[in-house]
């Protein structure tokens, strides 16, 4: 693990996002579960929290006081043979195996699969944002499951069925969705279907009589050129007469 290279390019942006989304407060949260259920001191920070949880054995003992604590376990997890036992040798990938045994420990108890991380998310420091996010979620997991001891994470959400009459479900079709539109708000109503429409509002040229004579400025201007002192119908000389009159002079 030590050879391995460091992030580049595109990764680096996506390292740098992950870790944006570590909260403070999520990690003082997390932390202060852990250490009453364990008795363990995990110090705060982000790379002091991967240091203490990396090589899986504080994670085991979490999860082992969980089952203890729960009376009575998921289905799930009466399945599976427990305490689980951490192996304590410094080899990655035997700390890597311990991880793994608490992923599986707590999905079997209720986690869901969408909320767990990977292991390297863990061990290389991937996405420590998603670690808190999933043990969170076991504490979520803990209340639902009745937990005999301290919690965190949100309260958990529960199914609510509703039972609806035939009568009920009848009368439901009768109403217009939003979807649909809404007949509230703008109506049609003094509207005279199928009259003329004016481009213009009659009732203002009706309050005012002078704005009739009036040329549109949309329809041409009838300001500035015109055809004063113009004969209509003279003969149009190429050349200017009055010139060649002046020259014979």
């Amino acid at each position: 693990m030590s050879n391995r290279a460091g992030d580049m390019g595109m990764d680096v942006q996506v390292n740098r996002r992950l870790n944006s989304r570590y909260d403070a407060d999520t990690e003082k949260e997390v932390v202060q579960w852990i250490n009453q259920l364990t008795g363990e001191n995990v110090p705060l920070g982000r790379e002091n929290v991967a240091a203490a949880l990396k090589n899986g054995q504080i994670l085991i003992k979490l999860v082992n006081k969980v089952y203890e604590g729960t009376n009575p376990l998921p289905p799930t997890v009466t399945k599976k043979k427990h305490p689980f036992k951490a192996n304590t040798m410094s080899a990655p990938f035997k700390q890597m195996e311990n991880i793994q045994i608490f992923l599986t420990a707590a999905e079997a108890y209720g986690v869901p699969r969408t909320s767990l991380f990977q292991t390297v998310d863990l061990f290389e420091m991937r996405n420590m944002a998603q670690v808190l996010s999933c043990l969170l979620q076991l504490g979520t997991e803990c209340q639902r499951n009745n937990f005999n001891g301290p919690t965190c994470g949100p309260k958990p959400t529960y199914e609510t069925k509703r039972e609806f009459t035939e009568d009920q479900l009848a009368a439901s079709k009768t109403v217009i969705g939003l979807q649909a539109g809404s007949n509230k708000g703008a109506s049609q109503k003094g509207m005279s279907i199928g009259a003329v429409r004016h481009i213009a509002d009659i009732k203002a040229d009706d309050m005012s009589k002078e704005g009739q004579g009036i040329i549109g400025l949309q329809a041409g201007s009838n300001k500035g050129a015109s055809q004063s002192g113009m004969a209509m119908g003279a003969v149009r000389h190429i050349a200017d007469m009055k010139i060649g009159e002046m020259s014979d002079a």
